[in-house]
């Protein structure tokens, strides 16, 4: 039970809980791949990695690989994302309903954070763009921390946020962020626009999946 004046703390995965970055993964990958003389993974096997850091997504791609290879896919991945992104052509389109969700919690007292599979400088950059910097008081991203499921992030973000485990939740599309949340000690929320299905989210422990953001705010209570 939430005891009087304690933060509750809501924190968001991005790409496919805030903002739908599918697009700009894909075609980032493609890029990487076609650099290193590879194939381009299929549209389907991406969403699945989504939300890993980069060196964790690239073994699960390509396994067969040597270790020089999937660390050289890696940096061919951050040149591509990183010169779409320079030329403008990064769009990261905020999902429906978002923006409202975000600003209602905040009117309702929540602390808000992120914990994304991003980096710094694309999270940064990704929040600027919507003018929703000021709406969290943690960032937590891969570049400072293990790949999910590994709870160091979220764990991270409650340490910032002066927040207990039980008064908080993560909220995410992929399997990743519910054993995540599983492993913090949170509650964990799936949400069924991202990249992961519904049974998924379920089957990796998530207390509920949340049609659309407003049964995501319904949930929270």
């Amino acid at each position: 039970m939430t005891q009087p004046n304690a933060t509750r703390l809501a924190v968001f995965d991005c790409d496919g809980t805030l903002v739908d970055g599918q697009h700009d993964i894909q075609a980032a990958m493609v890029d990487a791949f076609r650099a290193q003389s590879l194939t381009p993974p299929s549209r389907e096997a991406v969403r699945q990695i989504v939300g890993l850091s980069l060196p964790v997504a690239m073994r699960r791609l390509r396994p067969d690989l040597e270790t020089e290879q999937q660390a050289a896919l890696v940096e061919e991945y951050k040149y591509a994302y990183r010169s779409a992104r320079d030329s403008g052509r990064i769009g990261e389109p905020l999902y429906d309903g978002i923006r409202g969700l975000l600003d209602g919690l905040r009117s309702d007292g929540w602390a808000m954070a992120v914990a994304t599979g991003k980096s710094d400088r694309g999270l940064t950059h990704c929040l600027a763009m919507h003018g929703l910097s000021d709406h969290f008081i943690s960032l937590q991203t891969a570049d400072r921390h293990p790949s999910k499921p590994h709870p160091a992030m979220l764990e991270a973000a409650l340490f910032e946020a002066a927040a207990m485990p039980q008064d908080s939740v993560m909220i995410g599309d992929t399997s990743f962020d519910m054993a995540m949340a599983r492993s913090a000690g949170v509650r964990a929320l799936g949400v069924a626009w991202g990249y992961h299905s519904v049974a998924q989210l379920m089957a990796a422990g998530a207390d509920a999946v949340a049609r659309d953001p407003e049964h995501l705010r319904e949930l929270l209570g």
